[in-house]
């Protein structure tokens, strides 16, 4: 089980197997420049649909040659450039769709089209995002901070069921799910208890999942035995499963920007595994999100 990003790197560079990245509006130097660190190191090939004289000024500040590159040149709307990157992995030119200067929103809908997107076949049209960072002894998940606003149960589940090929890649092939709330107790005055008993009651093949749980029920034993919690999961774990995507996005970027950890992002749900990161992100976790895609890929 693999428990933090540098023996993650090792592995993947262990196995000599490149994967192609298409990233989308590539004239964005923190994106742009994961992509070459990830290329530099022998894990990806690079495929850059956006401005081309933008591009090849950025990779030449990098000490990149373009003719490294393959770069597809195109300046229009976001969602264009969004369709264009998914079009190329779905003729088999690409393995990773990655999102560069351009609205997640708009990639998302490129994602989710049926006709021209990366929904498999007969699937359901669920896509969700997760996060990864390391705590203590783990890696530590959260999932959704990006596209599900508000998940009904039945959505709630989905996203786990998306999450648990990603804890797979990592080597946790029975992860504990903790559905967060703000306490451990069933209240019918709040709907996140309620959505998680629920839950907790139907049982989500893969995994052991319980709820509700506060977030130190859920990560810290000290606050476990302090409160006599007396739960499978409780401090102990692998996958946080929030409510709303406020709580998602905000516990994401509290562990960011407030604890100063390194996250990686990965979109799960669609055909293959695609890199959708915040604008904001840094280099690292860029390209760390590019490892775990690559990760995934060879869990397939």
């Amino acid at each position: 089980m693999f428990t933090n990003f540098k023996d993650m790197e090792a592995y993947v560079l262990s196995q000599g197997i490149k994967k192609r990245i298409a990233l989308a509006n590539a004239h964005d130097e923190p994106a742009l420049s994961a992509v070459v660190n990830a290329k530099r190191k022998g894990i990806v090939e690079g495929t850059l649909v956006g401005k081309a004289d933008m591009i090849i000024d950025m990779l030449h500040e990098m000490g990149e040659d373009e003719k490294d590159y393959e770069i597809v040149d195109f300046d229009g709307e976001e969602l264009d450039a969004a369709k264009l990157t998914i079009k190329l992995v779905r003729e088999g030119k690409a393995d990773i769709p990655m999102k560069g200067i351009l609205q997640t929103s708009n990639f998302a809908k490129a994602i989710l089209n049926r006709e021209t997107g990366l929904i498999p076949e007969g699937g359901r049209r669920l896509v969700s995002q997760v996060g990864i960072f390391e705590y203590e002894d783990r890696f530590l998940m959260i999932t959704d901070a990006a596209i599900n606003i508000a998940p009904d149960v039945d959505t709630q589940i989905g996203i786990v069921e998306n999450a648990l090929p990603v804890a797979k890649a990592l080597g946790n092939e029975c992860p504990k799910v903790a559905i967060l709330s703000a306490v451990e107790v069933y209240n019918e005055k709040m709907p996140s208890t309620v959505s998680a008993t629920e839950i907790t009651k139907r049982g989500i093949p893969g995994c052991v999942v319980s709820g509700p749980l506060a977030l130190d029920g859920a990560i810290s034993m000290e606050s476990v035995k302090h409160k006599s919690i007396k739960d499978p999961v409780a401090g102990q774990a692998d996958i946080l499963l929030v409510p709303f995507i406020e709580i998602g996005n905000s516990l994401y970027k509290s562990v960011t920007y407030i604890a100063g950890k390194t996250m990686a992002s990965s979109i799960c749900g669609a055909t293959c595994p695609v890199v959708i990161t915040s604008r904001a992100d840094t280099p690292d976790s860029k390209y760390y999100s590019i490892l775990l895609a690559v990760l995934r890929c060879l869990n397939k």
